[in-house]
């Protein structure tokens, strides 16, 4: 099997920022997990650098525009790196092998009759290098670019029937349902199919830099139609005709959401003209926003990845981006949230979770572990669900649920450990055997969960597996034999240096009781927060100083949740842990109400939620929400509830 991946090509007027590094990390994340699970993978990055901006920019700095874009070339790859991105091929659009392309494709599109003359009359966004319609303007401006005023262009154009190909579009889209994904990506194009389309200029007159028309050599390619023909040509349209029927039609675009239409309607028409087949998929993410704010170079928000990756490394930047953005969802970076997301899901639990196994592997068995025994307990079932759920979830490009399946493991294994206590088994002289499995069952789970996490995190996840015993190239493991649950052979553990220092300062402004440190056991005073079962402080404040507006009260997600799971959680006497289904994920939350409800009395119980809730961990489970219930001075909590069946994820208000 093959897998022919690519991402946008990027305008080189400046340097990355963290949307871009988002779709190559994401794209990057694609390609490991491919060739994770044995698939011969051709993963294709590269530079767009016929843009009119590029031109300018270039001109600015008093370069030769190729000399400049070779000094961004070098630029763009050094950032690809730092961040660990694995693409095979990285193509320029001022490359021989792409201008060949794009000279076939259009004189085929021409021979056809599909490319024609005209004039064109309309606005022009300089940042986009597009041509926008009246109805699309906000207030005269670009939408995508506020700070421009489009200009008004009247010029001698040569136009390729894009109009003509709508219904061929449709048919295609109505038999190919997954042609464009996510679903509401697919639905905004066939509302645009629907709507009819344009015919699209394909030409610049009076330009130098750009790849001549074949048949109207004083003409330019218009930027637009230039760049799309990028994925052929790296695959050698025009050039290879043998690597070409290897490695076409590309199996899957990963483009921003604010270029689809060219991706999914404009690309696929030119294709269909040249006779050339379509790619198989074309995927749309969604943005990352700063701190709520679109990231963009023109409107001075973006963030560039080189200092973010800084901060932790490549590894942290790439599971953030991952697991908290719903993939084909917008997204918000922060770094106050992502120094939250370091401490909590890296130093406080996967990282602390390596060290701890690692010492204790040395401690009472001088770092050699091999089964004694059958596993038993939690890691009995959990490693073969979450391997499964998380094969589906990658193969849907569903990543952000993948990186939350893996976290399952870890909550799990560190559940295994805090039932278990090996270090009170290691009193108990008849308890060897035991104490050996159960660390031997931590260490696999960690193996295990390494192997899944190594397309997010490739380097971090290395280095656990070495300090688990695995010997041989991360890039020799292969899903489908490394992938499952092992309770055979002996490993040798080995100790390092703390993966993930934790940030103090993030503990704090969360109110987490905690003992700091990788290598010990991370401790919750056993307090639950929230209104079930919260103890609150003296109020001293008087009722008027303590009012809120309605706009701060419509902040909390207040939601209707089934409970799926219930169990207590050991060596607590007020917390129960809830699987719960929010109608639209479903998710852990840590309630303080075991002395009221049984596990078994809350299975199947419509709750309400706060859905809202930044995590926090509580007797090593971390919680995703709060649970409400009433709780009188002196007794117990009552849940609250309805008097008719209500859906969950109804918002209650």
């Amino acid at each position: 099997m093959r897998f022919y991946l690519t991402t946008a090509i990027d305008y080189v007027n400046s340097r990355p920022h963290l949307g871009t590094a988002y779709e190559k990390i994401t794209a990057d994340v694609i390609a490991r997990y491919k060739r994770l699970t044995g698939v011969e993978t051709h993963f294709l990055m590269g530079n767009d650098e016929h843009s009119q901006n590029v031109y300018k920019r270039a001109l600015e700095r008093g370069l030769d525009p190729r000399v400049y874009c070779d000094r961004m070339e070098e630029e763009f790859r050094t950032v690809w790196k730092q961040l660990d991105i694995s693409f095979d091929d990285f193509i320029r659009t001022t490359e021989p092998r792409h201008t060949a392309a794009v000279q076939k494709l259009t004189r085929r599109c021409f021979d056809k009759g599909d490319i024609y003359e005209g004039r064109y009359e309309g606005w022009y966004c300089v940042s986009c290098e597009a041509f926008k319609q009246e109805k699309d303007l906000v207030e005269g401006k670009c939408p995508l670019h506020p700070t421009l005023t489009p200009e008004w262009i009247r010029e001698k154009n040569y136009f390729f029937r894009l109009s003509k190909y709508r219904d061929a579009l449709l048919e295609h889209f109505r038999a190919h349902p997954g042609f464009v994904r996510p679903d509401h990506r697919r639905n905004e194009m066939m509302r645009l199919l629907e709507s009819g389309l344009e015919d699209i200029s394909v030409s610049r007159a009076g330009q130098l830099w750009g790849i001549p028309l074949p048949f109207a050599p004083e003409n330019v390619v218009y930027v637009w139609f230039d760049a799309l023909i990028n994925y052929a040509a790296a695959v050698g349209y025009a050039t290879d005709a043998v690597r070409f029927e290897r490695w076409w039609p590309a199996d899957l675009h990963v483009v921003g959401k604010d270029i689809m239409r060219f991706h999914t309607v404009v690309w696929p028409a030119m294709l269909m003209s040249a006779g050339v087949a379509l790619p198989a998929q074309v995927f749309g993410h969604g943005w990352v926003n700063f701190g709520g704010q679109r990231m963009s170079k023109s409107l001075g928000t973006s963030l560039d990845p080189s200092d973010v990756a800084q901060r932790f490394g490549p590894d942290p930047l790439r599971l953030y981006l991952v697991k908290e953005i719903a993939y084909g969802s917008d997204g918000d970076f922060t770094w106050e949230r992502y120094e939250e997301r370091y401490n909590v899901d890296l130093a406080n639990n996967l990282g602390n979770l390596v060290s701890r196994v690692a010492a204790m592997a040395h401690r009472y068995r001088q770092g050699r572990l091999g089964p004694t025994g059958e596993t038993s307990g939690r890691l009995r079932e959990i490693p073969s669900e979450v391997a499964h759920l998380y094969r589906q979830a990658m193969d849907t490009f569903a990543i952000h649920e993948a990186a939350a399946c893996v976290f399952r493991l870890i909550d799990a294994t560190n559940s295994h450990l805090t039932e278990t206590a090996p270090w009170l088994l290691a009193k108990e002289p008849a308890a060897g055997d035991r104490l050996s499995q159960v660390l031997f069952d931590a260490a696999e789970a960690i193996r295990l969960a390494a192997v899944l996490l190594m397309p997010i995190m490739p380097s971090s996840c290395a280095e656990i597996l070495r300090r688990m015993g695995e010997t041989r190239d991360p890039s020799a493991l292969r899903l489908n034999v490394d992938g499952g649950w092992r309770n055979f052979g002996t490993r040798e553990i080995a100790q390092g240096a703390p993966l993930w220092p934790r940030v103090e300062e993030d503990v704090r402004r969360a109110g987490l009781a905690v003992e700091t440190g990788q290598g010990k056991e991370l401790t919750v005073e056993e307090k639950p927060t929230g209104a079930a079962g919260a103890s609150a402080a003296p109020v001293t404040e008087s009722a008027e100083d303590s009012r809120i507006s309605i706009d701060d009260f419509m902040k909390v997600d207040l939601r209707v949740a089934t409970v799926l799971e219930a169990e207590a959680i050991h060596k607590s006497k007020k917390l129960v842990k809830l699987k719960v289904d929010t109608g639209t994920d479903r998710r852990t939350i840590v309630a303080g109400i075991a002395e009221a409800y049984r596990p078994e009395q809350l299975v199947g119980r419509t709750i309400v939620i706060v859905a809202n809730l930044q995590p926090a961990k509580l007797m090593g489970v971390e919680s995703h929400g709060m649970v409400l219930a009433a709780s009188p001075e002196g007794g117990k909590p009552t849940l609250i509830g309805f008097e008719e069946p209500i859906a969950p994820g109804t918002r209650v208000r």
